[in-house]
């Protein structure tokens, strides 16, 4: 896949190498020269350029670009800046990152769909989570073993658990189901929010809005998300 990254700070930097370690294509972009410097042997491209001016940032691949993540993270006006560039330039996949409750209130009136909060979440969980197309979220019991968050496969939409068979055809367990639903932010707009369904049964149906909740070994899943 192909990543512009726009910000090479601490998590910035790290999520560009994380992401190039795992076979991405990554474009860093910053306005620091000496960051760029810094990257540049480390990642699959580096450039040195404003990314809330419009006529340089016009110039970067978007087209081409599976993701856009801005992780510019000390200067808040730089960031909205940035994202509202890249909205306007790639009005697909954009992941912002934000530094406060209002930031992220902000962000999320711009219509900005998934947004970082790097204090709480790791580089390296979302290089891995980026890198797998359809997971939503991860968590690691062990070095083995994981709780997935996952979209629903259009194949499986409509099928029951029973039907799908996590057990028998990937050696899964499915723990659970989470629907989206409604909420109003603090400017009225409004947004889908996750809502967690408990434990499933063989005759739940799957639909497409629904996330699946899965239960197994790393490579079990793996397979199973490559499959779909």
């Amino acid at each position: 896949m192909k990543y512009i990254v726009i910000g090479l700070g601490n998590f910035g930097l790290s999520l560009a190498e994380k992401l190039t370690k795992l076979g991405n294509e990554v474009i860093g972009i910053d306005n620091s020269m000496t960051k760029v410097e810094a990257v540049k042997e480390k990642i699959s491209h580096a450039i040195c350029m404003d990314a809330t001016d419009e006529y340089t940032m016009n110039g970067l691949p978007f087209k081409d670009t599976d993701v856009v993540i801005i992780a510019i993270g000390e200067d808040t006006g730089a960031n909205i800046m940035a994202t509202a560039m890249v909205k306007k330039l790639h009005p697909h996949r954009i992941i912002s990152r934000a530094i406060s409750t209002i930031h992220e209130t902000i962000l999320e009136a711009m219509d900005v769909q998934t947004i970082i909060h790097p204090e709480e979440e790791t580089a390296e969980r979302w290089a891995r989570k980026l890198s797998l197309k359809g997971m939503v979220e991860s968590f690691e019991l062990s070095i083995n073993y994981s709780i997935v968050e996952i979209a629903i496969p259009d194949a499986l939409v409509g099928k029951t658990i029973l039907e799908v068979g996590f057990r028998h055809n990937y050696n899964l367990v499915c723990v659970s189901i989470i629907k989206k639903v409604a909420d109003t932010n603090f400017f009225g707009k409004t947004k889908r929010i996750n809502q967690i369904q408990g434990v499933v049964d063989t005759e739940t149906v799957l639909q497409s809005a629904d996330i699946l909740v899965i239960y197994g070994e790393n490579n079990d899943i793996k397979k199973f998300i490559n499959e779909h």
